[in-house]
């Protein structure tokens, strides 16, 4: 169905590559001169093309920042950057009805719905015949990100290249203010009672700051594209890492729906308990983002529970603030003291979050040259590390470092839009996160040693020391090697069963929710009922196979 969309709106773009290409073919076997034969016909003259990407940012003109410019400046192409507002969603459908795209898409979530309208061209042949770095990087990972049709449609954002090297700070969702663990002596807290009542502890002691009441627990439900904010946590307290909306037995390798399970209920019940102590902001599904970051930077949240990334800008500014009592800490958290935490991801590959050429592109060809150029090793260092000298230095047994200044604008919200990481150092093709370059130095500034030493503020060293550790990932546990990790990156196709199924069993968590959050204590049992009955008419056998069969196939190689 796919191939066929995708083959009714796009002959023209075909046709034009044809003829462009045609003059390419020879009878050398490597294929090297064919390809070096192309350079010259590929225009260098300025052009702007238009970059659109279904995450959030600040829109943006590339070459108004640093690295934009640096790479505008190596390929003439500059990129017109903007971010969705608003519904994701109907911003894709409006995309859909128009049949007018930007020339390259992130379509995040809305890969799926934009796969099935044909808005993306196959890259197979552009990447074969212009691609040289783009297949050093993406090699072990062909199969990979070829679709079912045998095309590859976008370049995904984690092929980690040379090895896999572990992240020194990684993290878990729930985070606790510092100064209520210094408070109580730096306790180890493991359970999710023993997070809770220590919030619960400290606020009784301590009510108010700056003459405002203090959240006890934050966390965020307020837009739909955000809700697994909430109803991912069953999971990671059980003791599984973020599959999505499963968890798979590590010997069987069947995928069990967490919704509807007594982990869900137990989740649902403690969020409830804390409500009815005026511990849970009052706000947690109707605050919008930027109501609840302003709430994360006030110094009045005690817990909070969110992924990282979600949450950059925030951390970065409370740490710019100076006041290292009013950061956070993530901790290992769940249910009982017998369940290993799974936090840290184990070696993994995304395969449905990427970059793809829409077939409104005029010139497919330039695109993946400037994609191809972004690949080289010299400009995957300049969008995560910048220009030697100036951003970062090299000693003398060559390996990567930066001053306390150099890390500080590392971190800095507006310094990394105006020079450019913020724009290019993800949602581009790129190395993986846990890539090490060919001279043994970390891709990611913050997984060097030496780095991350820098980063640490006197707060931070205390607080590592009070609990006899080097680094923040030292609270987890070792991850363990799952080969289909992650299974939430299992592509469902828009207006399958099983598509449908989750978008049925999203919008029900969405409905009853709030409704067992906020319920009186002798209410939420029938509520709970409630939503098991109306569960069980989703029928999700058929989901739960189907995650199942698409694990076990990856176990065998088969993405």
């Amino acid at each position: 169905m796919r191939n066929k969309k995708w083959l009714q709106s796009s002959l023209a773009v075909l046709t034009a590559m044809t003829i462009l290409l045609a003059g390419c073919s020879n009878n050398d076997a490597g294929g090297n001169k064919a390809a070096e034969g192309t350079k010259s016909e590929v225009s260098t003259e300025p052009v702007t093309y238009d970059y659109f990407a279904f995450g959030t940012n600040k829109d943006v003109l590339a070459s108004n920042t640093t690295i934009g410019k640096i790479l505008q400046g190596q390929t003439g192409v500059d990129w017109k950057m903007e971010y969705v507002v608003g519904d994701a969603s109907t911003k894709s459908g409006v995309m859909i009805a128009g049949g007018d795209y930007p020339d390259v898409i992130s379509p995040v979530g809305e890969l799926s719905k934009l796969l099935d309208a044909g808005a993306f061209i196959p890259l197979n042949d552009l990447i074969e015949k212009y691609g040289p770095n783009i297949k050093r990087v993406y090699g072990d990972y062909m199969d990979k990100i070829t679709n079912e049709d045998g095309n590859i449609y976008i370049l995904p954002f984690t092929a980690n290249v040379n090895g896999y090297l572990m992240e020194p700070d990684a993290s878990s969702t729930f985070w606790m203010q510092r100064r209520v663990l210094k408070e109580f002596g730096y306790p180890e807290v493991k359970t999710l009672d023993q997070y809770f009542d220590l919030i619960e502890q400290y606020q009784a002691k301590y009510p108010t700051v700056d003459g405002k009441g203090t959240i006890g627990f934050l966390t965020f439900a307020g837009t739909p594209g955000e809700f697994f904010t909430i109803t991912n946590q069953p999971m990671h307290l059980a003791g599984y890492p973020n599959d999505g909306n499963v968890m798979v037995d590590m010997q069987t390798h069947e995928a069990k729906l967490y919704m509807a399970s007594e982990y869900e209920k137990r989740w649902l019940s403690s969020l409830n308990a804390m409500n009815r102590k005026s511990l849970l902001d009052p706000e947690t599904f109707t605050a919008n983002k930027d109501q609840y970051l302003a709430k994360l930077t006030s110094g009045r949240v005690l817990g909070y529970v969110n992924y990282a990334w979600q949450i950059g800008d925030a951390t970065n500014n409370l740490k710019a603030a100076g006041n290292d009592d009013l950061r956070y800490v993530a901790l290992p958290i769940v249910f009982d003291e017998s369940i290993t935490d799974a936090y840290i991801d184990p070696p993994s590959f995304v395969n449905n979050r990427g970059l793809g050429i829409t077939v409104s592109a005029e010139d497919p060809i330039r695109i993946i040259k400037y994609w191809d150029n972004l690949l080289t090793e010299e400009n995957q260092k300049l969008i995560q590390w910048g220009e030697k000298d100036v951003t970062y230095s090299v000693n003398e047994e060559g390996r990567f470092i930066m001053s306390k200044e150099q890390v500080a604008n590392r971190n800095d919200n507006e310094f990394k839009r105006k020079y450019g990481w913020a724009y290019f150092d993800y949602e581009w093709p790129r190395y993986g996160n846990n890539s090490v370059y060919e001279d043994g130095n970390a891709h990611v500034p913050t997984s060097q040693p030496e780095v991350a030493a820098v980063n640490y503020t006197e707060g931070d060293l205390a607080l590592l020391k009070a609990y006899g550790l080097k680094t923040f990932s030292g609270f987890y546990s070792e991850p363990v090697e799952r080969a289909w990790y992650p299974a939430w990156s299992i592509e469902k196709e828009q207006g399958s069963p099983e598509q449908i199924f989750n978008q049925k069993a999203g919008d029900l968590q969405q409905k009853y929710y709030p409704k067992m959050v906020f319920a009186s204590e002798t209410a939420f049992e029938s509520i709970w009922n409630e939503y098991i009955a109306e569960f069980n008419k989703l029928g999700s056998a058929g989901f739960e196979k189907f995650v199942t069969a698409k694990v076990k196939d990856r176990i065998e190689g088969n993405w």
